[in-house]
């Protein structure tokens, strides 16, 4: 049986990380902006590059200079960015508004939770370690912990494995159409973070999710937490 509003809790709950577990749109942001003001560009707002993030460099370098992956360019500026992001990785990300709440009753519920993301190893661990979540965590599978990256459902079925969690027992949060197609693919019941990182041509309506969640106290209802409404859909 599938965990819901009200109903019994889930054996664990997996985040995604840009733009669902943490706002680190300000840094992401700000590595963008130095590597303009290296090549004598004017900075960016962040409400230019936000609805971005969540599809890492490939977004943020389309976002900040036009650049997709076939262009040679792209070679040339993708390791300088994430370099420059490496130095400030932690400087203003911060968990979003309600999340803190939202894994104080995870833990004090002992319901275990984890990341998976598609962001590598080398910037998810210090990252994760420097908002000192890296020891609450029960798992984190990062894009290149396996060979495999959402859509694929692999990682989330591997978290669940690690944790000894039954995927249709679990829930997946996330903020893009790949983290919902993951998380159905595996089992799972999958939510829209919809605080998170959308663009204006995103349709979660359409991505065929469990929940949508306009905050991250939304979440609570799906944690089997007493009078608290879920909202199902947009």
């Amino acid at each position: 049986m599938n965990p819901g509003p009200g109903g019994t809790p889930p054996d664990c709950v997996l985040f995604d990380l840009d733009g669902t577990l943490l706002d680190t749109a300000p840094d992401m942001t700000a590595a963008v902006n130095r590597l303009r003001q290296e090549r004598h560009l004017p900075t960016l707002p962040v409400a230019a590059i936000r609805p971005t993030v969540s599809h890492g460099s490939p977004g943020m370098l389309k976002a900040g200079f036009g650049l997709t992956p076939d262009n040679p360019l792209y070679a040339e500026l993708n390791p300088r960015f994430l370099a420059l992001y490496r130095e400030a990785i932690a400087v203003e990300t911060t968990l979003f508004p309600g999340m803190a709440e939202v894994l104080d009753y995870l833990e004090a519920g002992s319901i275990r939770w984890g990341v998976v993301t598609n962001k590598p190893g080398w910037l998810t661990e210090p990252l994760l370690k420097a908002l000192d979540l890296w020891p609450r965590m029960a798992c984190v599978v990062s894009g290149d912990t396996l060979s495999a990256r959402k859509p694929d459902p692999e990682p989330l079925l591997y978290a669940c494995a690690r944790i000894g969690a039954l995927p249709g027992r679990s829930l997946y949060v996330g903020d893009a159409e790949r983290d919902i197609l993951a998380g159905k693919q595996a089992g799972m019941t999958a939510l829209v973070a919809g605080f998170g990182y959308l663009g204006a041509e995103d349709r979660p309506e359409h991505w065929n999710a469990d929940g949508f969640l306009r905050q991250p106290s939304d979440l609570l209802a799906w944690l089997g937490a007493p009078d608290v409404p879920a909202t199902r859909n947009r």
